[in-house]
């Protein structure tokens, strides 16, 4: 999928638009991080001190400067998003493939091992592991990674079966061709359009997820995340002194990051939808 065609299908409304400016506004946030941030999120200065033009979002109870802390957070949260993400959607997408296009036995046994994970509880066991194993972002996106693939799998499955049967692929047999080279260069390439927007609500769900259990105090304390900040703010007295600066723009952040992703996910499977319509 090239640049234009990924243009194409996002581009037709304004608010597929706006998604996908916004979008790429929080990541250029956390890729420019030490540009962006006027201060150095573990410099002290006053604690407590009240939005001004000095600091923008005030300071908390240990004297940092939140704006500088919202800031940097971005980019532990989307690490954690885009790294369980790209976990999950690299193990659902091989196993789908391997299932549509072998059938037969080894797509019983794939799709047995996807139903087994389908029937885990994955937000309880995400917490439990994370209250019992050494508090880590990268454990906790490694834990999502490895259990949210399933419903990338079944759809990469569906698409492979069909398109397996096409001509194109029966003449790449006819040459001679290996399995590998079908499924990853004639198979893989005609599904990216199916891949992405499940890669993108993965995002998403990573997103919420890693925030909630930050905000239960079960992520890395030692690092800065919009979910922790929220936690931060919730057991030091940011939410019974209504100190809003505290919690609300990170929950702002959280909030509108998801909701570019899930739409911008919308976009691609509505222009799909209509491509399917007009053949």
């Amino acid at each position: 999928m090239n640049c234009r065609h990924i243009k194409n299908r996002l581009l037709p409304t304004n608010t597929s638009l706006c998604s996908l400016v916004l979008f790429l506004s929080f990541l250029l946030m956390a890729l420019l991080a030490p540009v962006i941030a006027p201060y150095d999120p573990y410099i002290r200065f006053e604690p407590y001190r009240s939005p001004s033009l000095e600091h923008l979002l005030g300071t908390n109870d240990l004297g940092n400067d939140i704006f500088s802390e919202l800031i940097y957070s971005s980019r532990v949260s989307l690490i954690v998003g885009f790294g369980a993400a790209l976990m999950a959607t690299i193990i659902g997408t091989v196993i789908g493939l391997f299932a549509g296009y072998f059938k037969g036995t080894p797509d019983e046994i794939l799709m047995g091992i996807t139903d087994i994970f389908l029937m885990i509880p994955q937000i309880p066991l995400i917490i439990i592991l994370a209250a019992f194993l050494m508090p880590s972002f990268y454990l906790i996106a490694l834990i999502m990674g490895s259990l949210w693939w399933t419903s990338t799998a079944r759809v990469v499955r569906s698409k492979a079966l069909q398109i397996r049967e096409t001509s194109f692929v029966e003449a790449a047999r006819s040459l001679g061709f290996s399995d590998m080279h079908i499924i990853f260069s004639d198979i893989l390439p005609n599904i990216v359009h199916v891949i992405t927007p499940k890669f993108l609500m993965a995002i998403a769900s990573a997103m919420i997820a890693e925030s909630s259990i930050s905000f239960l105090g079960l992520g890395d304390p030692t690092a800065k995340s919009w979910g922790m900040m929220i936690n931060f703010a919730f057991i030091r007295g940011g939410f019974i002194n209504d100190y809003w600066w505290w919690y609300l723009p990170p929950g702002i952040c959280i909030t509108l990051f998801v909701l570019s992703v899930v739409l911008i996910s919308y976009a691609f499977e509505e222009s799909e939808e209509a491509a399917l319509r007009i053949e």
